[in-house]
């Protein structure tokens, strides 16, 4: 790859590849030094107008443990403050040798708009309402990891499906996989139009949640909101909230996502979150893993950097 812009560029084949390089960095990751020189000399720098906490530390960790130089840019302390465009800052940034650039910002369409303007590689680290390629792969290789594989495995996408990006990148990534994808919201949060989407569709989550091997909750993004879309949050958790009698519905092996942050009691009742079959930190540790085979499939060298897991050696 040259850039990483969105979940719907990616085959099955792709997403294949870069679960395998999953795979080893994950190995990385349980050595005592987890770090290898697999990008010693390549440089990557943070681009997000947005902020994060979870994406950012994220790409910095796997940078770090593929031993890139890093170049942390802010957007509170720098020219931008100044009136300085997003075309000049990039340029700048580029022009300072760097590799690749991490983007996240609030307007779509952002990441693929600066790889007109620069040569080195661009990871959409989510923009606006678009996607947010790299949750999807690391909700993939989530799955994967606990079920074996995502062929056949039915997945409920439950809440704010309007103003989320990381569900339009999950429909792409999980139906590519070959899982079945179900999205639970009232209409009102629901998009506009879902026409060409490898969806259904379904207004009450007690109706599939008996059916589901994956639920995946999303918050209510009210920051993105500019009108009422739901009578109040106590009514949406009342109907959409994952509670522990909702979860007793769900099969034995049947897995709780979310995308973090949660909004306990909203979304998802405290004690759900505590549960085992809720994977969220297994997302968040996994998300570092997936961050280095994404940087390393733009970056590195070739197979030759690429570390064998110990019991493949």
């Amino acid at each position: 790859m040259k850039h990483l812009l969105s979940a719907a560029d990616l085959s099955r084949d792709d997403i294949e590849h870069l679960m395998g390089l999953t795979d080893a960095f994950a190995e990385v990751g349980r050595r005592r030094m987890p770090k290898v020189p697999a990008l010693q000399g390549r440089t990557v720098s943070w681009l997000f107008y947005e902020d994060s906490t979870r994406t950012r530390l994220s790409f910095e960790q796997a940078a770090k443990r593929l031993s890139a130089d890093t170049l942390n840019f802010s957007v509170s302390s720098s020219s931008v403050k100044k009136g300085e465009s997003l075309r000049d800052t990039v340029e700048t940034i580029e022009a300072m040798g760097i590799d690749a650039i991490v983007v996240r910002h609030s307007s779509s369409g952002v990441p693929q708009q600066i790889t007109k303007w620069v040569d080195a590689s661009v990871v959409n680290a989510g923009d606006g309402w678009h996607e947010h390629p790299t949750q999807a792969l690391l909700d993939c290789y989530t799955i994967r990891d606990h079920l074996g594989s995502l062929d056949g495995v039915r997945v409920a996408i439950v809440g704010d499906i309007a103003h989320s990006r990381v569900a339009r990148s999950d429909v792409w990534a999980f139906t590519t996989m070959g899982a079945e994808v179900t999205l639970v919201a009232p209409p009102t949060l629901l998009p506009p139009s879902i026409e060409g989407w490898p969806v259904t569709v379904a207004h009450e989550l007690d109706a599939v949640l008996p059916d589901v091997d994956v639920v995946y909750l999303l918050r209510m993004q009210r920051e993105r909101m500019t009108e009422a879309l739901v009578p109040s949050l106590r009514e949406y958790s009342t109907r959409y909230g994952l509670t522990a009698r909702r979860v007793d519905a769900m099969g034995e092996k049947a897995l709780v996502m979310h995308p973090g942050p949660m909004n306990r009691g909203v979304e998802i009742a405290a004690d759900v979150a505590e549960l085992p079959r809720s994977v969220v930190i297994d997302q968040v540790r996994n998300g570092v893993a997936v961050r280095m085979a994404v940087l390393f499939d733009i970056l590195g060298s070739g197979p030759v950097a690429l570390p064998i897991p110990k019991e493949h050696a």
